[in-house]
């Protein structure tokens, strides 16, 4: 079952919360009363004090990290971090747009290791970064040409509805 999507688990409470457990085993407290106190599951106090049986406390410890280490460390983070702040001009590209294939390749750069574009996502969410759209306009921008395309050439070239309405 699980927890409902979205909802994360605090492991260093389900820690004491085994522990707690593991005390009131010493303590003498039958099966039925630990899942009481700490209204939890019946089965999930049996297999506590299973493994408290066998190997004590330290089995009730929470596990380590789960998955692959991260390969950059908090130092590299906070130098890509410096990198986003001076802009993409910095390393030679024409505009000040990030794009992922920037980052990926700021990264690369400063670390040494290759990411693909799709999960420098990931890495510039932990950093604090989003999305973010320009805010200025074109400088070469011309306003008349785009009213005159607006009000003549777009009705041209837009879709109407046939005039052959029936079989």
């Amino acid at each position: 079952m699980g927890n409902p999507k979205g909802v994360k688990r605090d492991f260093d409470q389900l820690e004491q919360r085994r522990l707690k457990a593991a005390s009131l085993f010493d303590q003498g407290l039958s099966q039925a009363e630990v899942s009481r106190q700490l209204n939890v599951h019946r089965q999930s106090v049996s297999r506590w004090h299973q493994a408290w049986k066998t190997n004590g406390k330290r089995a009730l410890k929470k596990a380590g990290r789960a998955g692959r280490k991260p390969r950059l460390q908090a130092a590299q983070l906070e130098g890509i971090s410096r990198g986003l702040k001076q802009g993409p001009e910095a390393l030679g590209y024409g505009t000040g747009l990030w794009t992922t294939w920037r980052v990926a390749d700021l990264i690369e750069r400063q670390t040494g290791y290759k990411f693909h574009p799709g999960h420098v996502w990931r890495i510039l969410r932990s950093l604090g970064w989003s999305c973010q759209r320009p805010v200025g306009r074109a400088t070469q921008r011309d306003e008349a040409a785009i009213q005159r395309w607006k009000r003549v050439r777009w009705p041209e070239i837009k879709k109407k509805p046939s005039s052959n309405t029936g079989p």
